[in-house]
């Protein structure tokens, strides 16, 4: 396994549409590991590929939650409820946060890294994690989707919002 460099904004490959995975390969399965690696190691709590540069579904996420690691191929929400409203932020867009609305609960459906399918129902943490990186699948960024774009930094409150988005 090995660290991946995180792609940055604005980088193209995060603005395009990742493809659907038809076969899985022992390649898959080692980006996925790689994935989970590189989210670890950058403190990341999820990581779309796109994010390492490769245009293909597939996320990894960790909330720190009773369900732990999940890696998925092809995840697609089923349903989704409530609301939940809240800073988050991005490996892709270091230093900066935004005030974003997502569901609190999503039922999501995907492939596990041996093929076989896989459904989580997520709330919190989690259910936003899902979000945010099947967004990136998309080429959706939190900042386009987020009511306040502001640059973060944990030691200091923010200073100022971001322009022009």
């Amino acid at each position: 396994m090995a660290i991946r460099i995180i792609v940055k904004e604005p980088d193209e490959v995060l603005h395009k549409k990742a493809k659907e995975v038809t076969k899985i390969t022992p390649n898959v399965q080692k980006l996925l590991d790689d994935m989970a690696d590189t989210m670890y190691d950058a403190d990341g709590v999820g990581l779309a590929a796109p994010q390492v540069g490769i245009l293909k579904r597939l996320i990894v996420v960790d909330a720190g939650d009773e369900h732990g690691l999940i890696k998925m191929i092809n995840p697609e929400i089923l349903e989704s409820e409530g609301e939940q409203f809240g800073p988050e932020g991005c490996l892709s867009i270091p230093g900066w946060n935004g005030d974003v609305r997502r569901a609190e609960q999503v039922k999501v459906k995907g492939l596990d890294r041996e093929g076989n399918e896989l459904i989580v129902i997520a709330t919190g943490l989690l259910s936003r994690a899902f979000q945010h990186e099947i967004d990136h699948l998309n080429g959706v960024l939190f900042t386009d989707v987020a009511e306040r774009v502001y640059e973060f930094d944990p030691n200091r409150p923010p200073r100022r919002e971001l322009e022009n988005r």
